[in-house]
């Protein structure tokens, strides 16, 4: 996801902050004591992870040949066994639908009426979620499954990418944007008979996406784990410190 497009957005959300118009319900609010602090650190953490990927150098050949599956924990070293190019191109087009799903709230019209609160939360959501899971991977370093794999090509191996496992990002994106979603719905139709059928879909949806991305030999069931809680965690999070008291 480019951070080009993430900026020319966050700048978009600053001016509808600006210049709030909420809707009858009024389920949330922004404030700038909060909301500034949460899009620069957003903003910053994704800036972060941006330039260390850029500045970071790949395995070498012989790094690579001289790693060994028994040197990961037995929980994960079964990943290291998993190679499925058009498994990883099917979790792409997943993650994509995840992070579209919170366009969907939109179809509400007591939700469209408060999109001027609605949309930064929703950017804030993307860039807390971004912003710690690629500049906890540009920290960590971790091995990527595939490395292991002598079933793998050369150049997959020797890419900056191989080495930014953990936690995994398209997990970790889906969640915080399913979440996300169930939980604004949720909000606004707290008596809703459909909220069962909206949280299990944003419970499965990710953990598919997440499941996808180990049979595609990109991560480990700890990243997967990790990235899963993080994105659900962010998910709910935003929406929940936004609530106005006595919204609902």
């Amino acid at each position: 996801m480019s951070v080009r497009f993430f900026l020319v957005l966050s700048f978009f959300s600053f001016f509808l902050m600006a210049n709030p118009v909420y809707g009858q319900k009024e389920i949330y609010r922004l404030r700038w004591g909060m909301d500034v602090p949460i899009a620069t650190i957003g903003i910053g953490t994704t800036t972060a992870s941006f330039l260390l990927k850029k500045n970071k150098s790949p395995l070498t050949e012989s790094q690579i040949n001289s790693l060994s599956a028994l040197s990961i924990n037995r929980f994960d070293r079964n990943a290291t066994k998993q190679w499925n190019p058009k498994i990883a191109k099917i979790s792409d087009v997943a993650m994509l639908g995840g992070m579209a799903m919170p366009g969907l709230l939109y179809i509400d019209k007591d939700i469209r009426k408060d999109y001027k609160s609605i949309l930064p939360m929703t950017l804030e959501m993307y860039f807390l979620t971004y912003g710690l899971t690629g500049l906890t991977k540009e920290l960590v370093k971790r091995n990527r499954p595939f490395l292991y794999n002598s079933d793998v090509p050369l150049d997959e191996k020797i890419s900056k990418d191989a080495t930014s496992s953990f936690f995994s990002g398209h997990t970790s994106m889906t969640a915080a944007s399913c979440f996300f979603t169930a939980q604004v719905y949720a909000d606004y139709h707290p008596d809703s008979k459909w909220k069962p059928l909206v949280w299990t879909g944003a419970a499965i949806v990710p953990a598919l996406t997440g499941i996808m991305r180990y049979k595609a030999g990109k991560h480990y069931w700890t990243d997967i784990i990790t990235g899963y809680a993080v994105g659900a965690l962010t998910g709910i999070l935003v929406p929940t410190i936004h609530r106005k008291i006595g919204a609902r």
